[in-house]
């Protein structure tokens, strides 16, 4: 337990959420304790405000502020209400996607002043958050181009703005990106805006160039091709010492690198700026050279702990992989020994993996890093437990850091595995990490994948089937898993989100409005799309190889799943794990909920199945609340215990990080909820499907009786 100064100045804060995350260290936790373990179960609806119509990103996290909530409605404009209430006081249309986590809050110090921050079509952009008007004296009429100053032609990159909304520190506005994970990809530079004007302040470029440290561990020349290498997580402020926390994701593309040989700083990093100057103060590299994907992307966490008899203020960063890294959060020093111990090498021609990766030596993982033929799923039939044997049998399978090649390759907890943006919260008053995890094995091959033919003549059905096969059916899948079609989804959005991106999705920038018409008329009409017989002639000699350093190798994304649509490993799949950073060790894990077809038989260890992006958070009350998506619920556990004190099933499925805030001397807690996918492991076959009423999306806002 902490001492009883940083016991009562953490009492002092944590008291609003007009921070994305409740505040700007990311801390995930609420001071509030007017509901508490001794009260929890009476939760009631207080009020709720529903949000109709289809949506694969909604999901985002409300704030609070001058007594009003700010949401995501309906057609994506952004929404005020009384937060007591829940009565609507303005709407604000939004041309374009907006930030789909969140939003930014800012006021003055005088509080004259009040704005919100978000981005949309890569516009960032202000409205006066007591009128929901647009600030035009913002930018260039109010709008700033987050395309621009990266190094690229603007015209040749369709989206740069993240999911995640940005930090605010002082007068600025500091942003990471999503400028997509495929080859091509710009850079991921950090940035940072003065709020009144949406001048540039500073940039850091992740990629770095001559002169610059780390510059000698890409390739020469790399910033000027290479991409990624970006924040598309959260952004976490020591706000007392000026410090901003940044994780960064894996450099472009993300399952084969030899166009970027070396260690790749700043990829998979976490890195620690100036937040005033974006000078580096130190860095530590993750993962080296990464062709996994295993991007850090959950907001680095501020706590004090007391270690070797001393506070000391700590970063904890946990991972996709299944670690939690703990260093000194001004100098950087690892809290623990971190070791660099030789994992698999890659044999794929023209590769060059690196030898050794940093193994953190407490605390012990969240999650698990092997996937063995014992490990197998024990909830199938025979046939299928040996179909998966001998996937496991003839894959490459060493464990973690296996790199991708051109067989089979198994990966655990695999990218799509692990924890993730909002999966953490921190509680100041003891110490503890509340980690969220995927179980999620992923299954790879690295092919030449060349881009289908298109027929000539074709219907446009056929020519967009043919874009389909080369473009999206890696992660989609043949049959078209988690597309929403363009006639339910509006055309001009089916287009705007195909070639800007958004979210995890990378942008397709380089198609033509043709391609993307004839894209739109194969989802909407399939049946028509079917693609004539492309024989090859005969004694043809085989498609040459492209020239030197041009060889690219692709592999889609997708978890290994067995025939019921639950993952091919045995669970739980899911799991909540409670950390005591002050020893290093983890108090309890317990699986993180159900799936109600095994439940209905009396199998509920297993955790619930979707790597979607629950969040969650901790409070004051001694409780830690958090959504699952299979079986649509949200859930209060005893910080202390893991046990699970109260649950409520919602008609849609939980998504993103739950709001605490006090209203009229009445504490609330807010869930986001929606009717779509996030990934498409999951089929609509799978007893893992439950999905929502898409008149049932919307945001369920919970308080005591009165």
């Amino acid at each position: 337990m902490l001492p009883h100064i940083l016991l009562w100045a953490a009492a002092a804060l944590y008291t609003t959420w007009s921070d994305y995350g409740g505040t700007a260290d990311s801390m995930q936790y609420s001071a509030l304790k007017q509901i508490d373990k001794s009260n929890v179960q009476r939760l009631e609806l207080a009020w709720s405000y529903p949000v109709p119509g289809p949506s694969n990103r909604f999901g985002a996290s409300p704030l609070i502020a001058g007594g009003m909530i700010y949401l995501r409605g309906a057609d994506d404009a952004l929404v005020a209400l009384d937060a007591a209430s829940g009565k609507k006081i303005w709407t604000h249309p939004v041309e374009g996607n907006p930030t789909d986590r969140g939003l930014n809050y800012w006021e003055s110090k005088n509080h004259s002043d009040r704005r919100l921050i978000f981005a949309a079509n890569s516009y960032l952009q202000e409205i006066n958050a007591n009128t929901g008007v647009t600030i035009n004296t913002f930018g260039n009429d109010g709008r700033v181009d987050l395309r621009e100053g990266l190094g690229r032609d603007p015209k040749t990159i369709r989206n740069i703005q993240s999911g995640t909304p940005g930090r605010v520190f002082e007068n600025m506005i500091i942003l990471g990106s999503a400028p997509g994970e495929g080859y091509g990809s710009a850079r991921g530079d950090i940035r940072a805006y003065d709020v009144l004007s949406g001048k540039l302040i500073w940039a850091f470029h992740t990629i770095p160039q001559p002169g610059e440290f780390g510059y000698e561990t890409w390739p020469k020349d790399a910033w000027k091709y290479g991409g990624g290498t970006n924040t598309w997580g959260e952004i976490s402020i020591d706000e007392k010492r000026g410090i901003a926390y940044f994780p960064l994701g894996s450099p472009t593309y993300d399952f084969y690198g030899a166009d970027r040989i070396g260690k790749n700083l700043y990829g998979d990093c976490l890195l620690a700026l100036d937040a005033r100057t974006g000078k580096r103060l130190w860095h530590f590299q993750l993962v080296h050279h990464d062709l996994w994907d295993y991007d850090p992307t959950a907001a680095p966490k501020l706590l004090t702990v007391e270690h070797d008899g001393k506070p000391v203020d700590i970063v904890a960063e946990p991972t996709k992989f299944g670690f939690v890294y703990v260093f000194n959060r001004v100098t950087g020093e690892p809290l623990w020994p971190i070791e660099e111990r030789p994992v698999p090498k890659s044999d794929v021609p023209g590769e060059e993996s690196w030898p050794t990766q940093p193994f953190p030596t407490k605390p012990p993982p969240f999650a698990r890093q092997k996937f063995t033929v014992d490990d197998i799923n024990p909830y199938v039939d025979a046939q299928e437990k040996e179909r998966l044997r001998n996937i496991l049998l003839h894959a490459r399978n060493e464990g973690l850091f296996t790199p991708p090649a051109m067989r089979d390759t198994i990966d655990m907890p695999g990218e799509l595995g692990g924890n993730n943006w909002g999966g953490a919260a921190a509680d100041p008053e003891t110490g503890m990490l509340f980690v969220r995890s995927a179980n999620a094995p992923t299954l790879h091959k690295l092919s030449l994948n060349p881009p289908r033919r298109r027929p000539v003549g074709g219907t446009p059905e056929q020519q967009g089937h043919a874009l389909f096969s080369e473009r999206c059916e890696g992660c989609h899948g043949p049959d078209r898993k988690g597309v929403v079609a363009p006639r339910d989804l509006g055309l001009e959005k089916f287009k705007a989100i195909v070639s800007g991106g958004q979210g995890e999705m990378p942008s397709f920038s380089d198609l033509t409005p043709q391609d993307l018409n004839e894209l739109a008329a194969y989802i909407d009409n399939p049946a028509a799309g079917a693609l004539p017989e492309q024989p090859r002639r005969a004694g043809a000699p085989p498609t040459p190889p492209p020239p030197a350093g041009q060889v690219r190798y692709y592999t889609p994304y997708g978890t290994l799943n067995a025939n019921n649509g639950l993952p091919a490993i045995g669970p739980p799949w899911s799991t909540l794990t409670a950390y005591d950073l002050n020893e290093g060790t983890i108090r309890w894990q317990v699986p993180l909920g159900i799936v109600p077809e095994l439940a209905a038989k009396g199998i509920t260890n297993t955790g619930s199945y979707h790597p979607t992006r629950n969040g969650v958070v901790a409070t004051a009350g001694e409780l830690v609340f958090v959504g699952t998506w299979s079986d649509r619920t949200v859930r209060a556990f005893d910080r202390d215990t893991g046990k699970v004190l109260w649950e409520k099933e919602l008609e849609s499925n939980p998504e993103g990080i739950p709001a605490v805030y006090e209203a009229g001397g009445r504490q609330y807690i807010v869930f986001a909820a929606r009717t779509g996918r996030v990934f498409d492991n999951i089929g609509t076959d799978s007893m893992a499907w439950k999905p929502g009423k898409p008149e049932a999306q919307g945001y369920y806002v919970f308080a005591l009786p009165r």
